[in-house]
């Protein structure tokens, strides 16, 4: 019941509902794919038991190149809904954007009447070498208000790198679609225990429907179904490395199922949802916490086949 309902996910590529607005003059969030992992040795400067040893911590690799602008979207807040109501277009669209979607009207000036905009971009798989052409479309939030329209215009004009969303050791929010792994049964798609030889019918499922009364199936008991490839987010993953020589950073024989990291790139401490080639995206931290800039002594490239 920790997630609820457990549907799959309508696109691969991450939908975001609410943006984080403490920073100003900047945009919000950031998209990549996932190479793999592999481990750093670091020197501790939290509060741990650890504090001030070299400690070994397992990282995610994130290739990000660049992304550029597709349009400015204003939005009007109604009594009905927040509405679109007038769409900017970028001069220089890549020509893999019209695979994906359609281009409107390509309006020159800019609205009056609006509440607030955001950026629509898309990524540039093409310079990452794993072969997808298509590009992910997606909203970022920007930290520009009505006052401040030159420097939106600004916006449409250039690339945007992560270097200039993130910086090392800041805390982030990573928004992914996991794996997916198809129809499963009860014990590993909700952890039911496994019953004794002698159980009744079977071992791997449940012992009862429910009750008699009411006379339905309740949707809190666990039944076998499809699992995998949901939506999820996951707060605070700290940044540990940001940069753009990807020889520090590639193992020998590339990372399996993906090969060698050709842009700039980012480490995060931990796991992240999804398998290795998924579009993840990254966004301003909701829970904030203090940055801990990380001491890097030594980032592995040890052959992971």
């Amino acid at each position: 019941m920790q997630f609820w309902p457990r549907k799959r996910a309508k696109s691969e590529t991450p939908r975001i509902r609410t943006w984080n607005y403490d920073k100003k003059n900047n945009v919000f969030g950031f998209a990549g794919y996932k190479a793999g992992m592999t481990h750093v040795l670091i020197k501790d400067n939290s509060n741990a038991t650890t504090k001030g040893e070299v400690i070994s911590n397992a990282v995610t690799v994130i290739e990000c190149p660049p992304i550029k602008p597709l349009c400015l979207r204003f939005y009007k807040k109604t009594d009905y809904g927040t509405i679109v109501v007038y769409d900017v277009y970028a001069k220089n669209i890549d020509k893999n954007v019209l695979r994906r979607t359609r281009i409107g009207k390509k309006n020159i000036d800019f609205p009056s009447d609006y509440d607030f905009a955001r950026l629509v971009v898309y990524t540039q798989p093409g310079l990452a070498g794993f072969g997808k052409k298509i590009p992910d479309i997606f909203e970022i939030g920007i930290g520009y208000g009505k006052d401040d329209i030159e420097s939106t215009k600004g916006l449409l004009e250039k690339e945007i790198k992560i270097s200039d969303v993130f910086k090392q050791g800041q805390y982030i929010d990573v928004h992914a679609v996991t794996k997916g792994k198809g129809f499963q049964g009860t014990v590993k798609r909700f952890g039911v225990t496994i019953r004794q030889h002698k159980s009744e019918k079977t071992k791997r499922g449940i012992g009862t429907l429910g009750p008699w009364h009411p006379r339905r199936v309740r949707f809190t008991v666990p039944q076998s179904g499809k699992m995998g490839y949901h939506l999820r987010t996951e707060y605070n993953k700290q940044v540990i490395m940001i940069g753009n020589d990807a020889s520090k950073i590639n193992v020998k024989g590339g990372f399996m199922h993906y090969g060698n990291v050709n842009n700039d790139y980012v480490l995060l401490k931990g796991s992240v949802p999804g398998p290795d080639k998924r579009v993840i995206i990254m966004t301003e931290g909701q829970r904030q916490r203090k940055q801990l800039i990380p001491e890097i002594r030594h980032v592995s490239q040890e052959s992971k086949q």
